[in-house]
């Protein structure tokens, strides 16, 4: 490949021109053996550093895309690699641009989960193990949807969320037994679920 021209954007990326009369934008961290230093250097390159800057390119494709999905909203890692996948991109160039965009703090994972619980939030009212099921169900590491957890649950009280759920599942004529298996369902425990029945007095109390 013989490169007519480089030049370097204001968000990093490099607009290449080849001979061939293509241009395309890579960003230099992709590249794997060719050190950044002969690749603005040198102008014609050989066949394996031809491809690698070729494949630079690709993962460079991958991270706008994938950029353009993050500046829409939050987003989590197997979330965005599905999308990329269903848009035709190949996984072996969209993992090297989802590394990158981690390794900035555009991607995050821990962020998703804490975006999603406060929204979540909003119009449900699950316990903690209903939240862990569909954290983990979406693609998100057991350890970091625990630590989101931890979080979300130091300043959100999982009572009230009880309290919450309950009331709403009282309106709709759940009671007894179906009222103790409507709050499990929604991740609450079974003791939580019976200390607010005895509570309200549908169950005596011991």
């Amino acid at each position: 490949m013989e490169i007519l021209s480089t030049e370097i954007t204001s968000s990093g990326l490099v607009r290449v021109v080849s001979a061939e009369g293509g241009a395309f934008f890579m960003r230099p961290d992709y590249l794997k053996t060719l050190s950044k230093e002969k690749f603005f250097s040198a102008v014609e390159f050989n066949e394996e550093h031809s491809s690698e800057i070729l494949d630079a390119g690709l993962i460079t494709a991958c991270e706008c895309k994938a950029v353009d999905y993050l500046a829409r909203s939050e987003q989590y890692r197997a979330g965005l690699l599905k999308k990329l996948l269903d848009k035709g991109y190949e996984k072996e160039y969209i993992n090297p641009a989802l590394d990158y965009l981690e390794k900035v703090k555009y991607l995050s994972d821990e962020r998703y989960c804490r975006s999603w619980l406060n929204t979540r939030k909003i119009n449900h009212a699950e316990g903690r193990s209903k939240l862990l099921t569909e954290l983990l169900g979406r693609g998100i590491g057991k350890e970091t949807a625990n630590k989101a957890l931890d979080e979300f649950f130091n300043e959100n009280s999982e009572m009230e969320m009880a309290e919450k759920c309950y009331k709403k599942l009282v309106r709709k004529g759940k009671s007894g037994d179906k009222l103790i298996a409507a709050m499990i369902q929604q991740g609450f425990s079974y003791k939580t679920a019976g200390i607010l029945i005895k509570n309200d007095g549908i169950f005596p109390k011991e």
